[in-house]
């Protein structure tokens, strides 16, 4: 009902009075009050296409400098290194997404992250292996909680190795390895938890003081044909990953011992086997690493993960060697341990 005041107003102009309620805000702009307007809707997955392919080039960029991601604290960089490889499964998340928001430009920046991985691993999914060599060795950290020590030796003897490295013995799985690896091995020494097997006679045989307790030693291989080898049988300390972090420390440190005796080493071939509770990659293991070349990278097929061994995800146990020449590198069977052995076939 108008006011007599408005009623007189329309009267006078000659314009009819509205009859209905005032028009609100969105409907002078026309738009549907049900939901956002298809304009809107076009900016906001524009939007979420430019971050999309954002993070791609981001997520390229990080696996491409791994090696500058500091450090210090938490050891942020040697986790990323040693989970590196699976860096890759960014690819095929970031495709799914950019095929949901039908993006054609997260699509091609996606590309680069997939050519960043090729780039960092394509070469060892090739096949390396070829023949030739003319010793054979194979690293085992055995575990000291193995149910089934005698298994474990039956398994490795199969593979007609030159020379076995084990880690972490207990005194009583020592003493079943040597009764059970005699007859192919009659050549053995067993220093604390590591000892190395060998068909060949060994000389030179002394611990290398790489932590407080036995982790690592040495010994001389003398084949019949050929030069002599020197050959480590190493342990480096265990890592964690914790509320406070990759603790790495101790490991560094027997890295960097391990390294001070590969300098002093005057053989001129040398074969270093073990766990050394890192992969070649990572940057803390480098005083190691940067002297000696991995069988595996050289003449591997794949990335050779070798723990845990229910679902191996990570490359920690190696065989890293120096004035030999690596033809073949392979795991072998898992065994009744947490760890797969790793077997190389090299040419002297």
């Amino acid at each position: 009902m108008l006011s007599p005041t408005e009623s007189a107003a329309a009267a006078t102009d000659g314009t009819p009075a509205p009859s209905g309620p005032e028009p609100t805000a969105s409907d002078s702009t026309g738009s549907d009050p049900a939901g956002p307007s298809p304009a809107r809707s076009a900016a906001r997955r524009r939007g979420a296409c430019r971050v999309l392919a954002g993070a791609a080039v981001v997520w390229a960029a990080v696996m491409a400098l791994h090696a500058s991601i500091p450090n210090a604290g938490v050891n942020a960089g040697s986790l990323f290194q040693t989970l590196l490889p699976w860096t890759g499964l960014g690819v095929p998340f970031l495709l799914v997404l950019a095929a949901v928001l039908r993006s054609r430009l997260a699509a091609v920046a996606v590309l680069a992250p997939a050519v960043v991985w090729v780039t960092l691993f394509g070469g060892a999914l090739a096949d390396k292996r070829s023949g030739g060599g003319d010793l054979t060795v194979v690293s085992h950290n055995v575990d000291e909680g193995n149910p089934d020590p005698a298994g474990t030796a039956r398994v490795l003897a199969a593979a007609g190795a030159d020379v076995l490295a084990l880690e972490e013995l207990s005194d009583a799985s020592a003493a079943v390895y040597s009764r059970e690896l005699a007859a192919a091995y009659p050549h053995h020494a067993v220093i604390g938890g590591v000892g190395i097997w060998s068909r060949h006679p060994l000389a030179d045989v002394k611990e290398v003081p790489i932590m407080p307790w036995t982790r690592a030693m040495r010994a001389t291989v003398r084949a019949p044909e050929g030069p002599p080898v020197a050959v480590y049988a190493v342990h480096l300390a265990s890592v964690r990953v914790s509320a406070a972090g990759f603790t790495t420390g101790r490991r560094n440190e027997a890295a960097r011992e391990l390294a001070a005796a590969l300098r002093a080493e005057p053989a001129p071939r040398v074969v270093v086997l073990g766990d050394l509770n890192g992969t070649y990659r990572d940057r803390a293991l480098a005083p190691v690493t940067s002297r000696l070349r991995s069988a595996q990278g050289e003449a591997g097929a794949g990335l050779g993960f070798t723990w845990p061994a229910a679902f191996p995800a990570v490359r920690i146990d190696d065989v890293l060697v120096r004035g030999m020449t690596p033809r073949a590198a392979w795991t072998l069977p898992a065994t009744g341990s947490d760890h797969l052995p790793v077997a190389a076939r090299l040419s002297r």
